[in-house]
């Protein structure tokens, strides 16, 4: 094989604190849109794999939950599958919401700010403990003045848990190009993991149930707790070319159940809409999409749904 021709193919484990935006950067480096992204902290609940293809290289881009402090099984199970992403991968890459280190370093703790900078710190820890370096991605630069974004690069970089630092703004594009410049870069030489024109590895039922979930949480994150999930029931190819797709979402409290539906069913249709549209502009076909709400007491103590999302029970 001549040097023209070799390929270069690669993992790369996209960690970081819940809501540092972790899915946004991988939806920016691949180009489109292969993981939900909330204002929900701890939205990402299992590894999804975006493809990044960069000429002869293809980088495989492994959004992992994010890390924090366990205290359910699902958190539990979400922690250790962020590590195993991290534990094979040519390169990882730790995501920090810059404008929220900013305040912590400047000495402004308090509320969710002060659990992400306790997250990072995990982070840290763990790749130590793990003898590993990462590039280290301060994220949402666009909120931060320079000279504070200076000072925290600075910071973090003597901890010595990194090889090198960006600074990118997913929202924005910014320091995106670089960063998957850099990563291009580390791809060691191999062949093609997935086909050159797949941009995600996740199997449709899957990706349209996180479709919804996303719009439930765009929706009603503000009155709706953590508790919720979604299932593809059923999915039919009809003879003109459309799809069939009937989804429950399941809650785990009663009270739960009229939140999503909403007064003459409204919250529910909304949300419907929405995620029919987003999967027909997925699907390029016509997406007819049928949501029902049951109440579940307990499911997030279901072995059999962990499974279904490559999680371990008895993490």
């Amino acid at each position: 094989m001549t040097s023209k021709d070799t390929t270069r193919a690669g993992f790369v484990a996209v960690m970081g604190a819940p809501n540092a935006g972790k899915s946004s950067l991988v939806n920016a480096l691949v180009g489109q849109k292969v993981s939900i992204v909330t204002h929900k902290v701890q939205t990402t609940r299992f590894q999804i794999r975006g493809v990044m293809m960069k000429d002869r290289t293809q980088v495989v881009l492994v959004d992992t939950p994010g890390v924090f402090a366990p205290r359910r099984r699902l958190d539990r199970a979400m922690v250790k599958a962020a590590w195993a992403g991290a534990d094979d991968a040519d390169a990882i890459v730790h995501v920090v919401d810059a404008a929220a280190a900013s305040r912590v370093l400047k000495g402004r703790t308090g509320g969710q700010d002060a659990r992400a900078d306790e997250d990072t710190r995990r982070v840290i820890e763990g790749l130590k403990n793990a003898n590993r370096t990462a590039i280290l991605a301060l994220n949402k630069i666009d909120l931060i003045k320079r000279d504070e974004l200076l000072a925290l690069a600075q910071s973090l970089h003597d901890t010595g848990a990194y090889s090198e630092v960006f600074m990118v703004s997913a929202s924005n594009g910014s320091g995106v190009k670089d960063l998957a410049a850099r990563l291009v870069a580390l791809m060691p030489e191999g062949e093609f993991f997935y086909d050159e024109d797949q941009i995600a590895d996740l199997p449709m039922r899957l990706l349209a149930a996180e479709i919804t979930r996303e719009k439930l949480f765009l929706r009603v994150h503000d009155e709706l707790p953590y508790g919720l999930t979604v299932e593809t029931d059923s999915w039919q190819d009809r003879k003109d070319g459309s799809v069939r797709i009937e989804q429950t979402i399941y809650v785990e409290r009663e009270g739960h159940k009229p939140m999503v539906i909403g007064k003459g069913g409204q919250t529910l249709k909304t949300i419907g809409e929405l995620a029919r549209k987003e999967l027909s502009a997925d699907l390029e076909r016509e997406v007819h999409l049928f949501l029902h709400v049951k109440v579940r007491p307990g499911w997030s103590e279901e072995r059999a749904r962990y499974s279904a999302l490559g999680l371990e029970f008895d993490a």
